[in-house]
């Protein structure tokens, strides 16, 4: 019997770090994580890795928490040294996924339409306009400084990688704050089908849907070559902060597009690229403490993110019809790609075409176009990562 004792005291139903009802509501979140993923399809490549985190996080005694630290002996628990190694240090995993982006992406949709480019920074504006937002309404009432607002803010460019390089390099030992954003980042990006259609039917008219835009020219092979490593050059020479991301993303799609690398890009965008989602997923997971994570903040959060993210659509809608109002004839350009420059690859750009193609009967199909904005969103979320790390570099 003093064994059966000694066993239950040692489980997560007794002791000091005995079971509470944030375990358990965190058990739930968990499991309604992998429910939407494999019941709905929302981003399950992150959700299932994150839910399973998220609960592995919240078993008592387990020491599957990312904030687990080494014991006296110095042995690292499995999910607390890979965070420490891989994220909160050494920023590992998510310039790794930008690599594995860089040898999925064909930026020809961009380079074939290089004004889209400015539709990709206009849609942007909704990760500028949350931070503000979350800094100057939630500063007192939630303790949010302005590198949780930076942080929250970033939601609005749909990129979960960035978002969580950003996290972690801004607020790394915050608890529960990581996987918030996260969470949010990654729900609205499943949820671009739901949530972009209606902004988008609200500031175009029936005629500006209709708009079909020529086949782009042609792009040149020393083109494609020439754009990421002048992207690389340029972008991090201006803004040094966005080193890490901007110049993965362009090192995969330089590989890619080179033709003499195929064994690398094929493991940069798959292998590697797989190996990477799954612990990346896992550990942000394990960030949902349901002390740290069941906050009124998270509430906040999520409710921020998704003006982040609405804003982000209309800015780039708005701004193609503004455009619009200086090109000529056949130049103008479909406002309804716009909202493609969310960085959701190529998700945005599936639902633009698919919005624009039942408000036209089939008739127009902006599929490749919309691909230009989206492409282009994916690199200015990074540059607006390292905005603001430089820009809260200068505070300091």
């Amino acid at each position: 019997m003093e064994i059966l004792k000694e066993l239950f005291d040692s489980s997560g139903f007794s002791g000091d770090a005995s079971l509470a009802w944030q375990n358990v509501v965190m058990f739930l979140i968990g499991g309604v994580l992998i429910t939407l993923a494999v019941k709905k399809n929302f981003e399950p490549l992150l959700l299932i890795p994150i839910g399973f985190g998220a609960i592995l996080a919240n078993i008592p005694g387990a020491e599957m928490s990312a904030y687990s630290e080494a014991t006296d002996g110095g042995k690292w628990p499995l999910l607390g040294f890979i965070y420490m190694t891989a994220i909160s240090k050494a920023e590992l995993l998510p310039p790794i996924i930008f690599m594995g982006v860089g040898a999925l992406t064909d930026f020809r949709p961009l380079l074939g339409r290089p004004i889209t480019f400015l539709l990709g920074a206009a849609a942007q504006l909704g990760i500028f306009i949350a931070a503000l937002g979350a800094f100057y309404i939630f500063r007192d009432m939630l303790d949010i400084k302005i590198q949780h607002a930076a942080a929250i803010g970033i939601i609005g460019g749909a990129d979960g990688p960035t978002t969580i390089y950003l996290t972690s390099k801004l607020v790394p030992n915050d608890k529960g704050f990581l996987g918030a954003v996260a969470v949010a980042a990654y729900s609205y990006m499943a949820l671009v089908p739901v949530i972009q259609p209606p902004i988008i039917r609200l500031l175009t008219t029936q005629k500006e849907r209709e708009i079909d835009m020529p086949q782009a020219r042609p792009v040149s092979k020393t083109a494609v070559l020439v754009f990421p490593v002048a992207t690389c050059i340029v972008t991090v020479l201006f803004i040094p902060a966005s080193g890490p991301l901007i110049g993965m993303l362009m090192f995969g799609n330089l590989i890619r597009e080179s033709g003499v690398t195929q064994r690398l890009s094929s493991t940069a965008s798959g292998p590697l690229i797989n190996i990477v989602t799954i612990f990346l997923g896992l550990v942000v997971g394990a960030t949902m403490e349901g002390t740290g994570f069941l906050q009124p903040r998270t509430m906040a959060i999520l409710a921020l993110g998704m003006v982040a993210f609405c804003f982000s659509t209309a800015g780039g809608v708005v701004f193609a019809k503004l455009l619009n109002l200086f090109l000529k004839g056949d130049k103008k350009i479909n406002p309804c790609i716009g909202a493609a420059g969310v960085s959701a690859v190529p998700m945005a750009s599936r639902v633009v075409q698919n919005f624009v193609s039942q408000h036209t009967d089939g008739r127009v199909n902006p599929l490749m176009a919309a691909m230009g904005p989206n492409v282009a969103g994916v690199i200015g979320s990074a540059v607006s990562a390292g905005v603001f790390l430089s820009l809260i570099e200068a505070l300091k």
